[in-house]
């Protein structure tokens, strides 16, 4: 009896039971990790292979420039005579020797040189995390960041061109946080500036955070680069710090959007002249100002490599050009934690990756509203980071427990093995509206790239495989005697208010009645808005894979049926490319249908979450006249609808499978007559 806990069981059965749930734990971190470490492992040689693979004169071409035959580095005269060296003078010094080289062992070798320099920048990244830092994350920091970093654009662009942005990077960080004495920091940092003058402005943050020996010795080792190389090369020095008043005006050009800096966004808004100059020169004081003053208040605070990652995010913005491949502060600043609530931690991470990944046409749509944010959205990013995101200080009682995320109580379910990830449990409160925004808009264009990509990129690729599968799926139409495409079409013509109706329906309520379901589920159900999205996002990846696997001509696009095309007019099929909208989708994404699909995932859940019966009878209404006008525009066959109904099918399965069955809403709690009389009344 004595050894018998109140709860009845022995204590060594619980004592086991702890221990064996530990190892379990332990267990899954271990395979946790190793699986992190070989996505990491094969991003890398994806994109070893892919620079490797390109022909030689497409791939490392900044180096070849460099460092070839021709090179500037090679030949006699000056280095900046054709504008195609950006580097500084110290930096030529440097790569000079380099030219000894043979040109394909150069090639191989850095680029294996460059993927080992990710690697170590990972590593110093993961073991710089502020503190304290969880096990779980100290273990799955590390492949984490490599991932991260072999994604990111910076990196692909290093890599495809051969330049040298990731050691100015990689020595900042070594002598922020690896190196031992203030001394050898600086000397680091020092030489990170040679290479990159705007990597100076660390020199103020080491010198106000009270590491001042670091921050001269840094200054000093900057200056005696400058004086060899000026020593050494003085008229390419004097044509680099003078006459392109520090690289200005190097490589591309100034306005072109490579050049993510301050002054490219005012070049390419119509500032020209000593009034851009101006606006630069004050807006890149403010910049740095603010940029410092946060990054030594988070240095303080014992978060230094978010202080770094702002202090080099107010370097970009500075800089007279920063190009693509020198972004890479940018992929730093994730680790700053942003948000009291759990569902707001994800935004700031996610938007980071995001656009430090993706190209800007994805991030933002192609209007020309927007194509001053869609052009710098990497500057306003590094903008954003330096100066206004409200990164949480340590000492907040958020940083480490913010305000935690409300669960459904699990729904009991047929099957026990239902959710099949219990993890993603269905959550009470609203998500957050910016990661759902940012969220929907890249799942769309990663939709309609690959769309595109089904057919090789054009819509002429597949054209006939597409109009080879529109001949199988009329066959096994007229099998079925549901071959009423062309007799509807006919019909439908001869009537003009119908077919006003229909070009009407086809072309306006596809987006406007999903969104607005979303809208409305979001801001009054944001249980069911959950559940629903899932429901749709599964539907339409596999109406991806449908696109994918079977492009297939729509009736108006395969010849001599006799289709006429109500919506778009008359089509020549003489020309592989027809169609209005040829140039923004691929035409032969026909089965599954999503016209259909999404307005019979928007039936289903109208019918399933409204109050009244009328509701119901107007959800179900919107399916069968999205049903009608695809067949009678001529723009779908009866069995893509019967498609587009079997992805929604399957996208309900799926999320009830993964996820478990729709969560009750949260009941608001009873009130009894006493709560509701005023306590003065009592």
């Amino acid at each position: 009896m004595a050894n018998v806990e109140h709860s009845g069981r022995p204590a060594g059965a619980a004592g086991a039971f702890g221990s064996s749930a530990a190892q379990t734990a332990r267990a899954r971190l271990r395979v946790a990790r190793l699986g992190l470490w070989l996505v990491a492992a094969v991003l890398a040689v994806r994109q070893v292979a892919v620079v490797l693979s390109t022909p030689q004169g497409d791939r490392l071409t900044d180096l070849e420039t460099w460092v070839g035959p021709n090179g500037v580095l090679h030949v006699k005269g000056s280095l900046y005579d054709s504008t195609q060296f950006t580097g500084t003078p110290f930096g030529g010094l440097v790569l000079k020797p380099l030219t000894r080289a043979a040109e394909q062992a150069l090639g191989w070798g850095w680029t294996f040189g460059t993927l080992l320099l990710v690697v170590a920048l990972g590593l110093v990244v993961a073991r710089a995390l502020p503190q304290p830092v969880t096990r779980r994350s100290s273990l799955l920091a590390a492949p984490v960041a490599i991932s991260l970093l072999m994604l990111s654009l910076p990196v692909r662009n290093t890599l495809w061109l051969g330049q040298t942005s990731i050691i100015p990077v990689l020595l900042v960080l070594l002598g922020c946080f690896t190196v031992r004495g203030e001394r050898a920091g600086g000397v680091l940092i020092g030489l990170a500036a040679a290479l990159q003058p705007t990597v100076l402005l660390f020199a103020p943050l080491l010198w106000f955070t009270g590491r001042r020996r670091a921050a001269v010795t840094s200054a000093l080792t900057f200056a005696a680069s400058v004086v060899i190389a000026w020593a050494a090369m003085p008229h390419d020095s004097y044509t680099y710090w003078v006459h392109h008043i520090a690289g200005a005006g190097l490589g591309g050009a100034a306005d072109g959007l490579g050049n993510q800096s301050l002054h490219g966004a005012l070049l390419r808004l119509g500032l020209t002249g000593p009034l851009e100059i101006g606006v630069f020169l004050v807006l890149g004081a403010a910049v740095a100002y603010l940029g410092l003053r946060r990054a030594v208040r988070y240095a303080r605070d014992g978060q230094l490599l978010l202080a770094v990652a702002v202090t080099g995010c107010a370097a970009i913005a500075v800089s007279p050009t920063t190009w693509q491949h020198q972004l890479l502060w940018v992929l730093l600043a994730v680790v700053g934690r942003v948000g009291k609530r759990t569902s707001d931690r994800y935004v700031w991470p996610v938007a980071v990756v995001l656009v430090v990944t993706l190209p800007a046409k994805m991030m933002l749509p192609n209007m020309a509203a927007v194509y001053p944010l869609r052009d710098n959205v990497v500057l306003l990013m590094a903008l954003a980071a330096a100066t206004v995101v409200p990164f949480l200080s340590r000492t907040s009682e958020y940083y480490r427990r913010p305000i935690p995320t409300e669960y459904a109580e699990p729904v009991p379910t047929r099957w026990k093995h239902v959710p099949l990830l219990p993890f993603l449990r269905r959550v009470l409160t609203r998500p957050n509206l910016l990661l759902e925004l940012l969220l929907i808009r890249v799942t769309y264009a990663a939709y309609q790239q690959v769309r595109l990509a089904a057919t090789g990129g054009t819509n002429a690729g597949g054209r006939a495989t597409a109009e080879h599968h529109g001949r199988e799926i009329l066959s096994i139409e007229r099998f079925l005697h549901i071959d009423i495409e062309h007799a509807v079409n006919h019909w439908v013509v001869k009537v003009d208010f119908l077919k006003d109706f229909f070009n009407f329906y086809y072309e306006s309520f596809h987006f406007v009645v999903p969104l607005t379901v979303m809208a409305v589920l979001y801001w009054r159900r944001p249980v069911d808005y959950r559940w629903a999205r899932s429901a749709l996002g599964f539907a339409t990846l596999l109406a991806l894979v449908g696109f994918w696997l079977y492009p297939l001509a729509p009736p108006r696009l395969l010849p001599g049926l006799g289709i006429i095309d109500t919506v778009h007019g008359v089509q020549d099929f003489s020309k592989p490319d027809y169609g209005t909208l040829t140039a923004l989708t691929n035409q032969y994404a026909a089965m599954p249908s999503l016209h259909f699909g999404w307005s019979l995932w928007c039936g289903v859940v109208i019918f399933a979450l409204a109050p009244k019966w009328w509701m119901k009878a107007l959800g179900l209404l919107h399916p069968f006249f999205t049903v009608s006008a695809i067949v009678a525009t001529g723009n779908h066959w009866v069995l893509d609808a019967a498609g587009g109904a079997a992805v929604v099918a399957a996208g309900f399965g799926l999320a009830y499978v993964f996820q478990g069955p729709r969560a009750r809403s949260r009941p608001q709690p009873v009130r009894t007559s006493e709560e509701l009389e005023p306590a003065a009344a009592r």
